[in-house]
Parts: structure tokens; sequence; C-alpha cells
């Protein structure tokens, strides 16, 4: 009779000790997208001297905008992937006071062909 009991006891204190890790990874999580989706190619399209509502229109709304600062916005998108560390790009356009695009920086690259003249 002790066997029995402890065949069956043994698998439950191993359950305890190993803090319930298997049975959280059995539980579905969702991923979480937040912020503004950008893809390299949408990147790509951006030319020195496009004003901005052409950035509005290849990359859609930034997601902030400093009232001290208007011609600088920040494209942000994170990513949680159900039990998986976050993922986090940025995208920092800059204008002139002409509201022209000057610069782009962050984690994605300009194109070689961005001083190219726009069409």
């Amino acid at each position: 009779m002790s066997f029995k009991k402890l065949i069956i006891a043994l698998p439950l204190a191993l359950g305890l000790l190993s803090g319930c890790s298997v049975v959280e990874r059995l539980v579905y999580r969702i991923d979480i997208n937040q912020g503004n989706y950008i893809e390299q190619n949408a990147v790509d399209e951006l030319k020195f001297g496009m004003t901005k509502n052409q950035v509005v229109y290849v990359l859609g709304s930034p997601m902030l905008v400093e009232s001290g600062f208007p011609n600088t916005w920040y494209y942000i998108y994170h990513h949680t992937p159900g039990h998986d560390a976050s993922i986090q790009k940025n995208l920092i356009v800059k204008f002139n006071d002409n509201n022209t695009l000057v610069s782009i920086n962050g984690d994605f690259d300009s194109s070689d062909k961005f001083f190219e003249q726009i069409n």
C-alpha cells in the first residue's frame, strides 16, 4: 500500500517543485501588437523633401508627436508574442521648418534613393 502512495506522491511533489511552469506554457496567450506596424519597403518609399501629408500617406499617422517639437514624429511598434520576449521597433522622422522631410533614423535604414528627386 505504501508503494502506491509513493507512486502517487512523487509526481505531485515534482509538480509542486517545478513551480507549475509546464502548466503555464500550456495556457494559450495571444500575441499583442501595439503601435505602427512598419515594414522596410514602406520606409524605402520615403524621399528627402516629402511633405508631412506624403509621409502620412506612406507610413500612416505617427504614434507620437511631442507638443514642443512638432517636426519630429515617432513611429513605435511593440510586439509581444504569447510567451516570448517583447520586440520593439522605432522610426524617428524629422522635418524642417518648411514641413518637408529631412531625415529618418531608428531601427530602419533609409533607402539608397532617399536623396533622389521626388517625381
